[in-house]
């Protein structure tokens, strides 16, 4: 069973295998089409419109369903590998372990945001950035540079004590649970680590940057302990909603996997501390 764990218990060996095989993707090719695919639905995901990756109910099993590709494509090539996850409520400095050289590696220079140390620098010269959002090819952040502050443990628990998974509109203008934790209402969690961290991770190629993996996999956790807790609240909406994904609808870009096949992730893995 693969189990997930934080990244800040990893080992040396175990951090090195999970490097290499995301390296391992980027030579072949296969991780541009995680960005490309990523990219294309937040820039036509929108309130007013046909809504699936983001911005809707759909949001938490459409990037569960994503992560659980990942996984799978890191175990074709490594299969010990599994995606670690960023509790960016404990390990909330540009110090923490995974932007260490050995890992993730840091922030940006203060001239243009280029990560110039760790296997994703552009002095590596396999970490080219290709799915672009202008004409720089290095990968590029900017920890904690903005101001923001990452989310703190109370805030995740005043999100985790909403009762309500989602609500009409349907969008980043509803209450409820999802779209508190995807960051569009009230404490901001998920969207605010993207523009901590900066760079690409505060773009729609977000996936540019292999902290994107670590910080949805927490996101994911987070969506387990709610489940957890609230065991009698349903994914909303069931059925009938124009615009968005309802229960049984299917979540593009694949045909056959729907939100109710994403509510029990212990189909295919678990982590490592009870949710």
């Amino acid at each position: 069973m693969t189990v997930r764990k934080d990244q800040a218990q990893l080992t040396a060996d175990e951090k090195r295998r999970f490097v290499n095989a995301v390296l391992a993707l980027k030579r072949d090719g296969r991780y541009d089409s995680f960005v490309s695919t990523h990219n294309e639905f937040i820039m036509n995901d929108t309130d007013n419109g046909d809504r699936v990756g983001h911005r809707s109910p759909s949001f938490l099993p459409w990037h569960r369903q994503f992560l659980i590709q990942f996984e799978q494509a890191l175990q074709s090539v490594d299969p010990s590998v599994t995606l670690p996850y960023w509790d960016w409520t404990t390990d909330r400095t540009p110090a923490a372990s995974l932007w260490a050289p050995d890992f993730l590696g840091g922030t940006g220079r203060s001239r243009d945001g280029q990560v110039t140390e760790g296997p994703f620098a552009a002095v590596t010269n396999i970490w080219r950035i290709n799915i672009r959002v202008d004409d720089r090819d290095f990968l590029r952040r900017s920890l904690g540079a903005n101001g923001y502050q990452l989310p703190t443990r109370a805030e995740v628990d005043s999100v985790l004590a909403m009762p309500t998974y989602d609500a009409p509109p349907w969008n980043s203008a509803s209450d409820g649970f999802r779209n508190h934790l995807e960051g569009w209402r009230g404490v901001n969690l998920h969207n605010r680590v993207h523009v901590w961290v900066g760079g690409h991770m505060a773009t729609g190629a977000s996936p540019n940057d292999p902290a994107f993996w670590l910080h949805h996999a927490y996101v994911d956790k987070l969506w387990t302990q709610w489940q957890n807790r609230h065991p009698n609240s349903p994914y909303l909406p069931v059925s009938g909603t124009p615009d968005v994904v309802d229960l049984h609808d299917t979540m593009r870009p694949w045909g056959d996997v729907t939100p109710a096949d994403m509510l029990d992730h212990r189909r295919y893995y678990t982590y490592d501390t009870a949710a």
